[in-house]
Order: structure tokens, then C-alpha cells, then sequence
């Protein structure tokens, strides 16, 4: 394995024209910070950021960008495509381009069983060389990774990690053991959905991959420093002080209210992707009240 995901991955938007084209400049104003801000890794070309959305030449000149202000600070890039062998390509050109890792999910309109999925990630990582993260998203792809589907994918040469989406905080420590039973040592575990992601980290989760770290990087490294350092009852009042952006995100997706934070900053002018459509009036000032008594604008 050529790397050990851990710690923060901070997921920021992609800046993009009505056409699609990145806004390389802006990518790299939201780059930077994350990296001064001392992330682990950066997950470039998420969901957040809009990966789909984007065609193959333009997700290479995100990726570029992202690399050159990202330094040392590895990128995590997605690759998900709905063709196995526009997937292979992708990752193919995120290698080239030295990324430390591909972040694939197995998207398709198609339901897909589990022998196609493992055949999917076995092509793309035997074709790619790229190391994979299992991307486990089923609210988006309608595929659920099951324990004994990621068993067999840690088993494969080059996956390397999954990114699973966090349970209820009852169910945190219950799910991270049932994964550490089928993969090896070394297999980094980590985990999503925000508001949820404090209690599966205490659990004992590797990587924190967050969306508010891709904006608010801060206020995300606060909490895993807490985590690190042991100190649970800190890691959990600072999550629960960032409860009122937490609503705002199931109320409204995490997705629309990162869009209208860096509106608000005066990071990026432009809205997200078509069809998705910008936050209303009022919607957009419920975020910039948020922000303000969050003191985080």
C-alpha cells in the first residue's frame, strides 16, 4: 500500500462556469487554506465536488490545479464514471498526473450486483496503478457495500481504504467492528456525513472526509485534534456547537449550503452546476445568519 489515509481529507467544491469550465484560480483559493490549515489529504472532484459534472479534460485541469496549490498536502481525486473504461482513463490520468489516491463509486443507472462492482474496481485498479478508496455512497449511487463485498475488495492489490458513510452514533462502533473483521491490518477505515462523522471517529474511524473541511477547515481540524488528543467531551461539544450548520445541511444538502459559504466569503461568485439550482433569498440568509453567529464569517 502506498499511502495511509488518516486524520482530515477536506472535500471542497469544484469552481466551474455555466459550461463547465473550472475556475482554476478559484480552485486554488480554496485550496490553499486547507493545506495552511494543516489537513491530512485533500478529496478533490467528490460529490461536493461536482466530479460528474465535469468532463475528462476538465477534470484533469482541476486536478492540476488542485496538485500545484496543494504541495505536499496528498489529493485524494474521484474517478467515478458510469463506463468502466472511462473510469480506467480518469485514473489512468490521475496517476500520471501524481495524485496519491482515486476515490471510485460505483455509478452506474443501472442497479449493479456485487461480482460487477468487484470486476469494476479489479479493472480499474489492475489497468490504472492508482491506489483506490472504496467510495460507499449509496444516497447517490443506490449501491450499498456490504462487509463481505469490502472484504474481497481489500484483498485486491491497490485499495487501499473505503470511505463509508457514518451510522447513527449508537451503531459507530458497531459498524467500524464489523469492517475491521473482514479487512487486513493497514486497511484505513474512514468516514462521511458530517454531524455523524465525531462518534465514528471516536469509534476508532482512520479519516474524517468532510465537507466542512473543505470550507471551514478550522473549525473541522478543531475537532479531530480533540479526537487525537483524547480529549472526547471537547471533540463533542465542538461538534455540537456546529449543530446549527448541521441542520442547514439535512435541511438543504450539504452540497447548495458549501455553494452559498463561498458565495458568502466572497471565495466564488458563480452557482453550482445545472440542474442543481442555488439557494434561495431566503435560504441564503438563514446560511450568512448562520455563519455570522457561528462566528464563522
Amino acid at each position: 500500500m502506498s499511502m495511509f489515509l488518516s486524520g482530515l481529507s477536506a472535500f471542497p467544491i469544484t469552481p466551474a462556469d455555466a459550461e463547465g469550465r473550472v475556475d482554476v484560480p478559484a480552485l486554488r483559493n480554496l485550496v490553499t487554506p486547507l493545506c495552511a490549515a494543516g489537513v491530512n489529504s485533500i478529496g478533490l472532484l467528490g460529490s461536493t465536488g461536482t466530479y460528474l459534472f465535469l468532463s475528462r479534460a476538465e477534470r484533469r485541469r482541476a486536478l492540476d490545479a488542485g496538485l500545484e496549490a496543494a504541495g505536499a498536502v496528498p489529493i485524494v481525486v474521484g474517478v467515478g464514471a458510469l463506463r468502466t473504461d472511462e473510469a480506467v482513463r480518469l485514473a489512468q490520468d490521475a496517476q500520471a498526473a501524481g495524485a496519491a489516491a482515486g476515490l471510485l463509486a460505483p455509478v452506474s443507472y443501472t442497479p449493479l450486483t456485487d461480482d460487477e462492482v468487484f470486476e469494476h474496481f479489479v479493472t480499474v485498479a489492475q489497468e490504472s496503478g492508482l491506489p483506490l478508496c472504496i467510495y460507499d455512497n449509496p444516497g447517490t449511487t443506490h449501491f450499498r457495500f456490504s462487509p463481505a463485498l469490502v472484504g474481497r475488495l481489500s484483498q485486491v492489490p491497490g485499495v487501499i481504504a473505503i470511505k463509508s458513510p457514518s451510522p447513527e452514533a449508537t451503531a459507530a462502533s458497531s459498524h467500524l467492528a464489523e469492517l475491521r473483521g473482514v479487512v487486513p491490518d493497514g486497511f484505513s477505515l474512514g468516514y462521511s456525513v458530517d454531524w455523524l462523522s465525531v462518534e465514528a471517529m471516536i469509534a476508532g474511524g482512520h479519516c474524517w472526509y468532510s465537507v466542512i473541511g473543505g470550507i471551514f477547515p478550522q473549525a473541522a481540524m478543531s475537532i479531530i485534534r480533540e479526537v487525537e488528543n483524547g480529549d472526547l467531551d471537547e471533540a463533542r461539544q465542538l461538534n455540537d456547537r456546529l449543530e446549527p450548520l448541521w441542520t442547514l445541511f439535512r435541511k438543504f444538502s450539504s452540497l447548495r449550503v458549501v455553494y452559498a459559504c463561498a458565495d458568502l466569503m466572497g471565495i466564488w461568485r458563480a452557482e453550482p452546476p445545472r440542474p442543481i439550482l442555488p439557494l434561495g433569498v431566503v435560504a441564503r440568509q438563514q446560511v450568512a445568519d448562520t455563519l455570522e453567529g457561528l462566528k464563522l464569517i
